[in-house]
């Protein structure tokens, strides 16, 4: 195996950036007092998680009180859906709507809440994998009280109307959350304007370190506690805030917030090339929408080869990509973001995932163009 040298699966986990690090070491080094602690070792932390909490508000649009510092973007799914459902069953409602694509962190929750009686819609997401806001409109009934639709794919990169949505929730007041994992820094997320009650975020997409990252809660007085046996956090979720992990995730929000058209600007060219150049091998198909995705996406079909196959002998010639969500990897069930645009089993399990970031250059896709045709042959002539 060749030490990787070429790094497209940033969909999966990014790379610390340096200005995130250099946030990150006075509270991993000095700044270790606990932020409950009322000595001045704990107050500077407690200063420090404050003016985090203070940014992040501010980069998202919403006031600093509707701010929770989590584990990461399960954690705030997992949460968002079950106290959703909690607030919205108190309020005599048990219909969800979401959409047939979502994370599992979504969709797992979701099979629970089925089973103790509550109604999901899988809204469809048609072959562009994208959801059409007339059938969220008619889904909508007097019993709907909650839904979740994410603002960018995590496989396929394609970029849903969650303002529409939101604003046809906000009319009906119906809680509307969004998973915005994949979508910040690489599109404009504010939930004022937006429309968004409730709001997943994960640093480790967006050059911060893994096991950070928060949810937002427009109603944050409703919100039931993540976890007991503490005052942390308002009394939402106790234990020990990770200080040096907050402090790099809100750096990180904000590198991010303030360089999308530049990401943009430099990926989109990047982009468009790639899904040029892939479209010339005999059975390609590009998965999801040709113009509405991330301009850091791209995700594409072969036909008559298995994507895992594809993964590893680039693996073997230093080029990291992927099949799909690194939260289903080892599962021998097809996507079930490729199956829901329609596609075959054999076809969704063909598939590969190429995900850029700011770092990535353009010799690196150059170079993914040049081998890719060839070990994609040389896989069909092995099948035969």
């Amino acid at each position: 195996m060749s030490e990787t040298r070429i790094y497209l699966d940033n969909a999966a986990t990014t790379a610390i950036s340096d200005n995130v690090l250099e946030a990150m070491m006075p509270w991993l080094k000095e700044g270790y007092g606990n932020a409950s602690s009322v000595y001045s070792l704990g107050r500077k932390s407690a200063i420090a998680l404050n003016k985090a909490r203070a940014q992040c508000a501010e980069i998202l649009g919403c006031d600093s009180r509707d701010i929770f510092f989590t584990s990461g973007g399960t954690e705030s799914d997992n949460h968002a859906v079950f106290s959703a459902a909690e607030a919205a069953l108190a309020k005599g409602k048990r219909h969800i709507i979401t959409s047939a694509f979502e994370h599992h962190a979504i969709l797992e929750p979701l099979k629970v809440l089925e089973k103790q009686g509550f109604s999901v819609t899988y809204l469809p997401v048609h072959e562009n994998g994208v959801v059409r806001v007339s059938d969220f409109e008619a889904a909508v009934t007097d019993d709907t009280g909650f839904v979740t639709v994410m603002a960018a794919n995590n496989e396929i990169g394609t970029v849903q109307p969650i303002a529409e949505i939101g604003g046809i929730c906000r009319e009906r007041g119906i809680t509307f959350h969004t998973d915005a994992v994949q979508a910040f820094g690489n599109i404009p997320i504010n939930v004022r304007e937006q429309n968004v009650d409730m709001l997943s975020l994960s640093g480790h997409k967006i050059h911060a370190m893994k096991g950070v990252g928060l949810l937002y809660v427009r109603d944050s007085a409703s919100l039931r506690p993540f976890i007991r046996g503490g005052a942390q956090q308002s009394g939402k979720r106790a234990g020990t805030e990770n200080i040096a992990g907050i402090a790099g995730l809100a750096e990180a929000m904000r590198a991010a917030a303030v360089n999308i058209s530049g990401k943009n600007g430099k990926l989109l060219p990047m982009r468009e090339k790639l899904i040029a150049e892939l479209s010339k091998i005999s059975g390609a198909r590009l998965n999801g929408d040709r113009e509405k995705r991330l301009a850091s996406n791209v995700n594409f079909s072969f036909g008559g080869i298995e994507g895992e196959a594809l993964i590893l002998r680039l693996d073997l010639l230093g080029i990291a990509v992927s099949s799909g969500s690194a939260c289903t990897s080892g599962s021998l069930d097809p996507s079930h973001v490729l199956t829901a645009l329609g596609l075959t089993k054999d076809e969704a399990r063909s598939s590969v995932r190429i995900t850029m970031s700011d770092l990535t250059t353009e010799a690196e896709i150059d170079e993914l163009i040049r081998v890719l045709p060839g070990e994609i042959e040389k896989l069909r002539a092995l099948i035969g």
